[in-house]
């Protein structure tokens, strides 16, 4: 095979060589444009990486009635009758964060889950295909910790408090 320039054109990029270098000049000097324009703060919200893919917790609890709030779940079934019921707040930062353990603990369960699960019955096994399946279980994790009521969170709330 015979490399070389035919009528001043490349014969390994017929010739697109110098237009793909020049769109790539002029896409760094956007980014590099959009760099120099925005602050970190806002790109991303309070301790979350930026390009953080999956919902968090942050906002999921508002208003008054969350400010002195009833356990739920494990942490409300208390073996002793004379123990007095505590009340969380669940707007707090703290809160929000024992949220995020459940959820990861509640994502672990679902991994194990997942692995007894025949891979072809979910389709391909590529890279792809599994970095969504891993985000939608990451999703399945929040929902469920948001809406199931396990009561993990409000423990470990109340064992930090």
């Amino acid at each position: 095979m015979n490399i070389g320039l035919v009528n001043g054109f490349s014969s390994i990029t017929n010739g697109n060589g110098a237009l793909t270098a020049s769109k790539m000049s002029g896409e760094k000097a956007k980014f590099s444009e959009l760099l120099e324009t925005l602050s970190s703060s806002q790109v991303s919200e309070e301790g979350r990486l930026n390009g953080d893919y999956k919902s968090g917790f942050s906002g999921t609890y508002k208003g008054n009635n969350n400010k002195q709030a009833s356990v739920q779940g494990a942490a409300a079934n208390q073996a002793n009758d004379h123990v007095k019921s505590k009340t969380i707040d669940k707007t707090s930062k703290l809160y929000e964060k024992s949220m995020e353990l459940e959820s990861y603990f509640v994502k672990q369960m679902l991994s194990e889950m997942r692995k007894t699960v025949n891979k072809s019955a979910l389709g391909g096994s590529d890279f792809a295909g599994q970095m969504y399946e891993d985000m939608l279980f990451d999703e399945y994790a929040t929902s469920m910790t948001k809406n199931a009521g396990f009561g993990l969170a409000d423990q470990i709330y109340l064992s930090l408090v």
